[in-house]
């Protein structure tokens, strides 16, 4: 791209060379080519129908589970706001827009007494939940996922099944270049203040246990067991991250300005000036020391993006 005016028209906003370090938790991280914010999901599909297709295009929730690296990301980056934020209760299914907050989407659930509880404590919006099949406390968005609504890169405004995305733990199969725009869920029911008792207790659980405070991207490595804490008294630890981490004595090492965070040895955490080199790297020494003390090879949870400096790696 030589600038904006080589791009399709939009309704929307279209910004050259956006910082993107303070759209994520992280904070750290190189500009976005171009960011697009499209004003609704016609304006999203006329803009990706009329894209050249050899321009990539990242879709970018609220930056809860990503590092951006220091060099940028190179194409176009999509970030869904208030045209993809509703929340809407069709008899006992919830309809939720991709810009949707978890959070927002379980206690509106809740209040009319459907149970969508595991999402209150899972930071990010319902596009994230959904692409990475997201979890806690043994319920996973595949457990009451119905369907989604996506463009796909050519501008096609598609309806996908649940069945289609082969949800496992998480990962999907979404197209490459969709961009989900609203998920349909299935919940089971319950007693309105009871599921809002059990947000509490979870709250509660998760404040006591995580490092709510600091500057992180939630989990860093997925669970080599294969599925996510139960919170139950019978919770096995043998393989979960932090436990492998803790066994390979990571709790606590530093890399710059990034740290493995005492409170919770899974939470790769900006402690103050960090780069996005700094983040990843650690979380490369991390993944050696556990494989070297273990022989278990720890898969990131975050998602990183775009270069590092001149190197041309865009995503893994």
């Amino acid at each position: 791209m030589k600038d904006l005016h080589d791009l399709p028209a939009v309704r929307g906003t279209l910004t050259a060379h956006r910082p993107l370090a303070d759209l994520t938790w992280m904070r750290v991280g190189g500009p976005a080519e171009v960011l697009f914010q499209p004003a609704d999901q016609d304006d999203l599909a006329a803009f990706l129908s009329a894209l050249d297709p050899d321009i990539p295009v990242f879709p970018m929730g609220v930056g809860s589970n990503l590092i951006v690296r220091d060099g940028g990301i190179d194409g176009v980056v999509i970030r869904l706001g208030r045209g993809f934020n509703t929340i809407t209760i069709e008899g006992d299914q919830v309809i939720a827009g991709a810009a949707a907050l978890d959070a927002h989407v379980a206690r509106k659930a809740t209040e009319v007494g459907l149970d969508l509880t595991f999402l209150r404590t899972i930071p990010g919006t319902i596009g994230g939940a959904v692409r990475m099949n997201a979890g806690c406390y043994g319920s996973y968005v595949a457990d009451v996922l119905t369907s989604v609504t996506a463009v796909l890169r050519d501008g096609t405004v598609t309806e996908i099944t649940a069945n289609s995305l082969s949800l496992a733990y998480r990962q999907s199969t979404l197209p490459d270049g969709a961009v989900i725009t609203q998920a349909r869920f299935s919940p089971p029911a319950g007693d309105p203040e009871a599921l809002a008792q059990r947000m509490t207790d979870q709250l509660a659980k998760r404040d006591e246990t995580q490092p709510t405070k600091d500057r992180t991207a939630g989990s860093t490595f997925r669970n080599p067991a294969g599925f996510s804490s139960t919170g139950r008294t019978d919770d096995v630890h043998d393989l979960k991250a932090w436990k492998v981490i803790d066994n390979a004595g990571m709790r606590g090492a530093t890399l710059g300005g990034a740290a493995m965070n005492t409170k919770h040895s899974n939470f790769l955490t900006n402690a103050g000036g960090a780069t996005a080199a700094d983040l990843e790297d650690l979380g490369e020494d991390v993944r050696k020391k556990v494989y070297a003390s273990q022989g278990i090879k720890l898969e990131w949870e975050i998602m990183r993006v775009g270069r590092r400096g001149d190197q041309d790696a865009q995503k893994e």
